[in-house]
């Protein structure tokens, strides 16, 4: 049986956006007297609403295009835009009515505080301010690599270990790159920390291995002395578009197995390797995406058989839902464990002690480092992008992470 559209979402939608758009003329009226702005206005609105339908449609039929790009980007960028400006307008009518309503007891009687011309000419200044930002988010942000240094201290982290250092990335969604030196300066980030590990925690690609080709040279220029090692994201099985038939879905993942290994990656499926200085080691474990709604493919159990309940380990696992269900209170003892997957919504604020994004709505835990029961999760914030093609507050990350003895420290 055929599934029935409703129009209601849809109505409800065109209706708030309707009401935004008259509130956010009222105060752009009060700005500028011209009488083109009323019909200029509306004829841009309805102009880009109608572009967005047709990048819908096509879209549904090509898949991800540069037209369907750029209208969605300037159609998110116009209401985010006006939500913040309209809030402020907001604000400010809350408070001449209230004044308004005071009014109401004096001696002359009730009458309507005019909007101050103030606080409007400051609410512009805001929307300005937002237009700026986003731009920036769209054309700079999503290339403006931040390195991001913690070092963790463990009792049990063997001897030899003692200031080994680890770079991590996560979430490169090669397809969604459109300038190759951007990228390139990137990598260049990357090899500048110089490491002695260097591991990715998965979505290498959007949905299709070729994403990845046009910047295998670029990922193969990542080396580190104990090597480089990857897991599988849950973007990286083609699982978001249709493929022919399973067959063909079959082997686009084995085709980004192989590049995986053409960039110099060692994918770990459910696996781990031990890393050797002298007579010490410590366990690597990586295990395929396992996600809460993303897909539980992992398995855990395989990925530590034959490791020790006193071996120090390392966890790749892609999506931090994992470490909650269970890393974190696992029977043996895994000391820190990576992943990425959140981006960090690519949207947020982290300044002035704030650290907020819309997507702490979703995750317990969403970027950065977490301690509990003397485990250690790190959520890289992703060195790509998706969906938007940008990134406000949120920016692409490298993360080092530097390994120390607690019981040297407390002697220093």
């Amino acid at each position: 049986m055929k599934r029935r559209f409703s129009l209601v979402p849809l109505v409800v939608i065109a209706i708030v956006f309707y009401i935004i758009n008259v509130y956010v003329l009222s105060g752009l009226q009060f700005l500028i007297h011209s009488k083109l702005l009323v019909p200029g206005f509306w004829i841009f609105i309805l102009t880009l609403t109608v572009a967005l339908f047709i990048a819908i449609r096509r879209f549904q039929k090509l898949g991800m295009h540069t037209f369907f790009q750029w209208v969605s980007h300037i159609f998110l960028g116009l209401v985010i835009v006006e939500i913040i400006f309209a809030a402020f307008l907001l604000l400010g009518d809350i408070y001449r009515l209230g004044v308004s309503l005071f009014t109401y007891f004096q001696p002359n009687g009730f009458h309507w505080v005019p909007r101050s011309a103030y606080w409007i000419d400051f609410s512009f200044l805001i929307l300005i301010a937002a237009v700026l930002l986003f731009f920036y988010g769209i054309t700079k942000g999503k290339y403006a690599y931040r390195v991001i240094k913690h070092t963790l201290y463990f009792d049990d982290l063997p001897a030899s270990f003692d200031g080994f250092t680890l770079t991590q990335i996560s979430d490169v969604h090669a397809g969604s790159f459109t300038n190759p030196k951007e990228v390139q300066k990137g990598i260049d980030l990357i090899n500048a920390q110089k490491s002695d590990l260097f591991v990715f925690t998965g979505d290498l690609v959007n949905n299709a291995a070729t994403e990845i080709q046009p910047y295998l040279g670029h990922f193969a220029q990542i080396k580190a002395p104990f090597g480089q090692f990857s897991v599988l994201g849950n973007h990286d099985y083609g699982d978001y578009i249709k493929w022919p038939n399973e067959e063909a879905k079959i082997k686009n993942l084995e085709q980004l197995k192989q590049y995986h290994a053409a960039i110099g990656f060692k994918l770990l499926l459910d696996e781990h390797v031990e890393l050797r200085k002298g007579d010490d080691k410590i366990i690597l474990a990586g295990i395929e995406n396992w996600g809460i709604g993303f897909g539980e493919r992992g398995d855990l159990e395989q990925a530590l058989a034959n490791t020790q309940r006193n071996d120090f380990k390392i966890l790749l696992s892609h999506d931090p839902s994992h470490w909650d269900a269970q890393v974190k209170n696992h029977p043996s003892k895994i000391q820190l464990a990576l992943a990425g997957h959140t981006h960090g919504m690519q949207f947020g604020i982290e300044a002035f002690g704030i650290k907020w994004s819309p997507v702490k709505y979703r995750y317990n835990h969403w970027a950065g480092i977490k301690e509990e029961n003397g485990r250690y999760l790190n959520v890289n914030r992703g060195f790509g992008f998706l969906g938007f093609s940008g990134r406000i507050g949120i920016w692409p990350e490298i993360t080092v992470i530097e390994l120390r003895r607690k019981l040297q420290n407390s002697t220093n």
